[in-house]
């Protein structure tokens, strides 16, 4: 991470390594946001909560959503990643009693994946006493992860951009308006990264890279200006939605909503199928949810009608405290 960026812009307080129980609480992100496409997220108000103790065998009791598949000790994102970070390191692998509260939808581009490594690293660094520094904690998210925009805005909190410099990553970070909302529009049915992915072309017409240039511009300026009249135009990507419609059926017919009702800017939440709508503030909401029912009824008519989840951007990261 970038020295620019100070301690106190939503750094989580690390402490010195021990061995006794923790309790983190790491926040759901929303990345790409249009054309910022492995480059721009934000932090959403709802959460994977965990806290971890020293025990003689792995358990994890969970609660919330999908509490079978993340309560099983075999083909778990945090176990897995936890023990090969001890062993890589060579440091004794602790087993763990884990209670585990998930707030947030998996394979929906809600950052699950994010927060779930993110939770391993720190666990590994607290139980293996790495004393790893937050920059590191960064950089070895974003490498398992395999680019840095969630992993930096579940880290840190609020609206990030960030870049890949090897395996160093450099973020920028603001405090998005706290008069905006946002409403994650949630199918039936979770999509995996690798399927989104294959979709995309390997290469790109020039006109559709510039105008992508020009709108990631306006959009780390529209949240830190908080120019909302800017997102209509800010959010408007050619990589990697029009690629990505056709296994996300809500977002072609959401994203004329922006400039309407309330809404600010409307975008896959990361590679989708959720769609995260950004409305101008709490007394538009209700405006807001009725046309976006109202658009994704026309979508899909043999589909279940979408959850809306109604959420805040969140100013902060992860965070870490003793139990």
């Amino acid at each position: 991470m970038s020295e620019r960026l100070p301690a106190s812009a939503g750094v989580p307080n690390l402490g010195q390594p021990k061995a006794g129980r923790v309790r983190l609480r790491l926040p759901a992100t929303s990345a790409n946001l249009g054309p910022g496409f492995d480059a721009a997220a934000v932090a959403l108000d709802f959460y994977l909560q965990i806290e971890a103790e020293a025990a003689l065998s792995f358990t994890i009791s969970a609660g919330g959503l999908d509490p079978e598949r993340c309560a099983r000790l075999d083909d778990n994102l945090i176990l897995e990643a936890y023990r090969d970070l001890l062993r890589a390191n060579r440091r004794p692998v602790t087993p763990l009693a884990i209670r585990m509260e998930n707030d947030i939808p998996l394979g929906m581009g809600c950052g699950s994946s994010a927060a779930g490594r993110l939770a391993a690293i720190v666990l590994a660094n607290h139980f293996g006493g790495l004393g790893w520094t937050s920059e590191q904690i960064l950089n070895q998210v974003c490498t398992l992860e395999g680019h840095p925009d969630n992993a930096a805005a579940c880290w840190l909190g609020g609206f990030v951009a960030a870049a890949c410099e090897g395996d160093r990553v450099h973020v920028a970070r603001v405090v998005p308006p706290v008069a905006w909302r946002a409403i994650v529009v949630l199918p039936s049915e979770p999509l995996s990264t690798s399927k989104a992915r294959a979709l995309l072309p390997e290469t790109y017409a020039s006109r559709d890279v510039v105008r992508n240039i020009q709108s990631v511009a306006l959009l780390g300026l529209a949240f830190a200006q908080g120019r909302g009249d800017l997102l209509r135009v800010a959010m408007q990507d050619r990589i990697h939605q029009p690629y990505r419609t056709a296994i996300c059926p809500l977002l072609p017919r959401l994203l004329p909503l922006a400039g309407e009702h309330g809404i600010l800017g409307a975008a896959l939440s990361g590679a989708g199928p959720a769609v995260l709508v950004v409305v101008e503030g709490e007394d538009r909401l209700g405006e807001a949810s009725r046309a976006i029912r109202s658009a994704a009824e026309a979508a899909a008519t043999d589909l279940p009608q979408p959850t809306l989840r109604v959420c805040r951007f969140s100013p902060d990261g992860v965070r870490i405290d003793p139990a």
